[in-house]
């Protein structure tokens, strides 16, 4: 039997000022918008959608019990930017197994943003 869930295809991240996010996540991923409106802002990274969308709640009432880890080549290289661009370190990059490490940071409105280095992932 097939299953009905198809795989990952959108993570939203809710901030409070939708406009300096559109332009500090097009910075941190180095993505063009592929959707712009008043409510959200949608990004296409590596085939998937990153979405932004307006949300008062502040930070200090957000949870991380929802991770999203997007891949990267370099885990330095990638760490170091969005720490440059004012992300906070919440999880020092680790080995998880074999070869593959994680680390994580929050971004300026309490978003924790997961990073990945996985040579032996391929989608499909």
């Amino acid at each position: 039997m097939a299953s009905e869930i198809l795989g990952l295809r959108t993570t939203i991240y809710k901030v409070d000022d939708l406009g300096k996010a559109k332009d500090w996540y097009a910075r941190a991923f180095e993505a063009e918008c592929s959707f712009d409106d008043a409510f959200y802002v949608g990004f296409t990274v590596g085939g998937f959608e990153l979405g932004l969308m307006n949300d008062p709640m502040s930070a200090e009432k957000k949870t991380s019990n929802v991770l999203t880890y997007w891949g990267t080549a370099d885990m330095t290289k990638a760490l170091n930017g969005f720490v440059d661009l004012g992300a906070t370190i919440v999880e020092e990059p680790h080995n998880v197994g074999g070869e593959i490490v994680v680390a994580a940071v929050s971004d300026p409105w309490g978003n924790v943003i997961g990073l990945i280095y996985n040579p032996d992932f391929s989608i499909g």
